[in-house]
């Protein structure tokens, strides 16, 4: 939701509100580390079913973290580019948009995806096999 109607929102209000964009990361971070905070929170001994899923969010906001990093760095390196290497504006654009924002933007609609399936999971009240295994060491 944060992703994809958020930007979609504020891209539609137009140049002079381009700015609240920058919520969007901002939002994702919060998120993060929220998820981080509270699946330390969660015991194995309180709800196996629990620490698992709260687990699964964590494997998959590491991967968001990543992205964002990786989002944040190359937008840097275009700005310091465009700034002190002499790099034409599109040149820098296409470094942040190419190389930061467009990997970002597949792996969040992935993500939606691997989500989705993790929600299903929590609804009917099972566990992925994946999860079994490598959260609690079983042997399926």
């Amino acid at each position: 939701m944060n992703h994809i109607l958020l930007f979609a929102a504020f891209a539609t209000m137009g140049p002079k509100y381009i700015n609240l964009l920058m919520l969007i990361p901002i939002f994702s971070l919060i998120a993060i580390s929220y998820t981080w905070h509270r699946a330390g929170k969660v015991k194995r001994e309180d709800s196996e079913f629990a620490f698992i899923h709260w687990q699964i969010a964590v494997r998959w906001s590491k991967l968001l973290a990543v992205m964002l990093l990786i989002l944040v760095t190359m937008t840097a390196f275009a700005w310091f580019g465009h700034q002190y290497l002499g790099f034409m504006r599109e040149m820098s654009y296409a470094l942040a948009a190419g190389l930061g924002l467009l990997p970002t933007m597949i792996s969040v609609l992935v993500l939606v995806v691997i989500e989705s399936d993790s929600l299903n999971h929590a609804r009917v009240g099972t566990l992925p096999k994946w999860a079994r295994r490598h959260f609690l060491g079983e042997k399926l």
